[in-house]
């Protein structure tokens, strides 16, 4: 391993986590792992059927399956996380534990607008600015309890993101 820990972006559905994170992984010649793909690649089908057919309960086994397996490589990497991957305390452990981990904050404002209608979001029913009030109030505080840092991206575009990430997140640690 060359020193540099884990990147972990979470935070909610639209706050950008896969387009920071692919971003970022591209800057620093790093591997990119977005978890929700890495579910659907894993299962052969996408996550709202996944939802659909087997259950949130089998979504998230999956998903804290493959999360541990991520944070087990030996090789850095950056890794988006699916909004809901706070939900259960041996995810937060383990991200905090392998990785430095990123809140990319959003405003209800900012979500509803990336997301609009809700499509592809199996948590998103007839009104997705409400569930996403309700979602974020929800998980906010395991956000903040799993968080290495946080960073409010309202007013900011993918590149001004991922160079804040650079900028805060922990260096490398040279060999001697």
């Amino acid at each position: 391993m060359d020193g540099r820990p884990h990147v972990a972006l979470i935070g909610m559905m639209g706050s950008g986590k896969s387009t920071v994170g692919f971003w970022l992984a591209r800057m620093d010649g790093l591997r990119f792992v977005d978890l929700d793909s890495a579910i659907e690649e894993h299962q052969g089908r996408s996550v709202v059927e996944i939802f659909e057919t087997s259950g949130e309960t089998h979504f998230r086994d999956v998903e804290q399956e493959l999360l541990a397996g991520c944070l087990a490589s030996p090789q850095p990497l950056v890794l988006s996380c699916g909004g809901g991957v706070v939900l259960r305390a041996e995810n937060r452990a383990v991200l905090r534990a392998r990785a430095w981990v990123c809140w990319l904050r959003a405003g209800i404002e900012t979500l509803s607008r990336r997301v609009r209608s809700g499509a592809n979001r199996p948590l998103l029913g007839k009104d997705p600015a409400g569930d996403l009030i309700e979602i974020n109030r929800a998980r906010a505080g395991l956000y903040a309890e799993t968080a290495h840092e946080v960073i409010d991206v309202d007013s900011m575009n993918t590149s001004q993101v991922a160079e804040r990430i650079k900028l805060i997140r922990p260096r490398p640690i040279p060999y001697q």
